[in-house]
């Protein structure tokens, strides 16, 4: 582990859109492959005001950003303009778009493309089966609590229409906020044969502030455990979110995601202290340890906005 000094002292404020949910692990391996640059932590601490007063939590992986949306200022910033691949957080900007473009009481009819999408290239799925319909609402839950790329690829299917032209909506969405260094190919963050995305701790956090600037967005991520009930149109489903930080004081999400290239990645989210605090974590390589960086950078932002 080494110590790197990114910020000595100084907050950054960053033209960041503001405001203000999450997923289960219980899918993903329970450690990554080791990733190119070894993980290292970082040491400097800062507080809101720019005194290095406290130290800074000790963060791993490749990137970590962590943002108070309420004022726009960068609290913390290791490698947060660097391009990495984000694995599901690509579902962020899914939701984002599906949220504009659709009804939560319009109904989608799932095909075996879909099924097919999530199965065929190893991907988390809703559990859902061809023919099965339901509202738009009930599967942003199935894409956000269980990373479903079943869900998400309908609802990409449906809203592009077509998945190319809902990719290219992705994209119109992330150059109108700004996100400069990101890049969608798909609605769901798996792997590519073309190249796969890529996208900055920084923009991700900017994308979760105006994500969560959507009650509806906020009701889905922050919620624990979603469940429909059997109908003539669907069976039975229940989703259980892969974010272990919901149930933390003031926690309202935000995505887990996770593959080889990627590493285990979290955007995470929280009202402290009068604050909104907004954080990503990208290329870790032990997934249960960004949940409890995240723990540590929420409190410690808390204390460092608060004084």
């Amino acid at each position: 582990m080494r110590n790197r000094n990114l910020l000595a002292g100084l907050c950054v404020t960053v033209s960041a859109l503001v405001t203000g949910v999450v997923s289960p692990a219980s899918a993903q391996p329970a450690a990554a492959p080791a990733l190119s640059r070894q993980a290292t932590a970082w040491t400097g601490g800062i507080s809101a005001h720019g005194h290095a007063a406290r130290r800074a939590p000790d963060v791993y992986g490749r990137a970590t950003y962590l943002l108070d949306a309420s004022t726009g200022t960068a609290l913390l910033d290791d490698n947060g303009a660097e391009r990495m691949p984000i694995a599901s957080l690509t579902k962020v900007m899914t939701a984002y778009v599906v949220l504009r473009e659709a009804r939560t009481t319009d109904q989608v009819t799932i095909t075996a493309a879909d099924v097919g999408h999530a199965d065929d290239n190893g991907g988390t799925s809703a559990d859902l089966r061809p023919g099965e319909r339901l509202t738009v609402g009930q599967l942003l839950y199935g894409v956000m609590l269980p990373s479903g790329a079943d869900a998400a690829h309908a609802l990409a299917r449906v809203y592009g229409p077509g998945v190319d032209g809902f990719v290219g909506k992705m994209n119109a969405a992330a150059k109108d906020l700004g996100l400069r260094d990101t890049r969608y190919v798909n609605a769901d963050g798996l792997p590519m044969p073309g190249g796969d995305g890529y996208s900055t701790a920084r923009d991700q956090a900017r994308l979760a502030a105006a994500a969560l600037r959507d009650p509806a967005f906020e009701k889905i991520t922050s919620t624990e455990t979603y469940s429909v009930g059997e109908t003539g149109d669907h069976r039975a489903h229940t989703w259980t979110n892969s974010n272990h930080l919901l149930g933390d004081p003031g926690v309202i999400g935000v995505k887990t995601g996770f593959t080889n290239a990627a590493g285990f990645c979290l955007t995470f989210a929280a009202d402290r202290e009068g604050h909104r605090l907004i954080g990503v974590i990208l290329g870790e390589d032990v997934s249960s340890r960004r949940f409890s960086t995240a723990e540590s950078l929420l409190d410690w932002g808390a204390r460092a906005t608060g004084s």
